[in-house]
């Protein structure tokens, strides 16, 4: 598994007032091609694979204070790096159920993983939960309704760091 500093930088922190799924995918899309980290193609397969796909979770099970997320991705022949990109949505979003696709969840935070080797996918999405499991409750909701990117980040150092020093 990659280190902290790899899978996340402080300029791929976003805060998203979009009201669609489609708004902020496109929102983030654009700063990342920006950024060289995605291909031309990869808003197109996002959206694909999201509807194909779906990646929101329901985190009552866990704790019934905590809301809902996603963990959007695609194929890494559409992405030139890798990590795990926070996107605080201020308004919630909905999302079908990873779990039962038929099901509407409404999100409020996204860890959209941007997986250039093909074969970290399923290492990052379980440390996306392992995180998830190990903090804090109460700290985590903090975490998740933060609107500063820079507190987002240190969070994340903070408390990230433990679960892929355990890997």
């Amino acid at each position: 598994m990659t280190s902290f500093d790899t899978l996340f930088t402080k300029d791929r922190i976003y805060i998203s007032n979009q009201v669609k799924q489609e708004d902020v995918f496109v929102e983030v899309y654009q700063d990342l091609l920006r950024q060289d980290c995605v291909t031309e193609e990869f808003l197109t397969n996002l959206l694909e694979r999201e509807e194909n796909y779906p990646t929101g979770i329901a985190l009552t099970p866990v704790d019934l204070k905590l809301p809902n997320i996603a963990i959007p991705h695609t194929e890494s022949q559409f992405v030139k790096t890798s990590g795990i990109v926070p996107i605080k949505l201020n308004n919630q979003v909905i999302f079908h159920n990873m779990i039962k696709p038929e099901e509407k969840l409404d999100v409020s935070f996204l860890f959209m993983i941007l997986n250039q080797n093909g074969e970290e996918q399923t290492g990052l999405l379980a440390a996306i939960m392992d995180f998830i499991n190990s903090c804090d409750k109460d700290e985590l909701v903090t975490f998740f309704n933060t609107e500063d990117p820079a507190e987002l980040f240190n969070f994340l150092e903070n408390n990230f760091k433990g679960v892929i020093a355990n890997d």
